[in-house]
């Protein structure tokens, strides 16, 4: 009896060890060979993918904005996808980290929930890697006056 409970505790860790080997690896390392995707790559992806949802008015923190304000009133110069978005990438994984402005009267919580979700979906779809985790930072919010005070005519000349 014992050698039949030993056998079936090993045909149990050879199933472990299978499923396992086949959860580590990934369809970017092949018998056939590797496929390597840049920081810059994914860094796009999730820029594009977070622009994407309703309620965030723009990516980046303060001084991002700022210079890519300036940026945009340089003829031939475009703005950066990547603004407000770091990521790590790794052989299989990447983790990603976004700076927003979020649109008054949006709930932060459900935006950054829609955020993530359309973020991982883009990336991991897109790329093959997994996303162990998409960090949201909402360091503005962006008010519908902030629209009107930009279109005012300056006062002096």
């Amino acid at each position: 009896m014992s050698s039949l409970s030993s056998s079936a505790s090993s045909d149990k860790s050879s199933d472990q060890l299978t499923t396992r080997e086949s959860a580590e690896s990934s369809e970017l390392q092949t018998s056939k060979g590797n496929t390597t995707i840049a920081d810059g790559v994914v860094q796009k992806i999730a820029g594009v993918s977070a622009g994407e949802i309703s309620g965030v008015h723009a990516l980046g923190g303060g001084t991002a904005r700022t210079l890519g304000a300036i940026r945009e009133r340089i003829p031939g110069s475009s703005q950066s996808v990547g603004q407000g978005v770091a990521v790590e990438v790794g052989e299989r994984q990447a983790a990603i980290d976004l700076d927003l402005v979020a649109e008054y009267g949006v709930s932060i919580v459900e935006l950054s929930r829609a955020v993530r979700r359309n973020v991982i979906s883009a990336v991991e779809g897109m790329t093959g890697l997994e996303v162990t985790e998409v960090n949201v930072d909402v360091n503005d919010i962006h008010l519908p006056s902030d629209n009107q005070e930009d279109a005012q005519e300056p006062r002096v000349q």
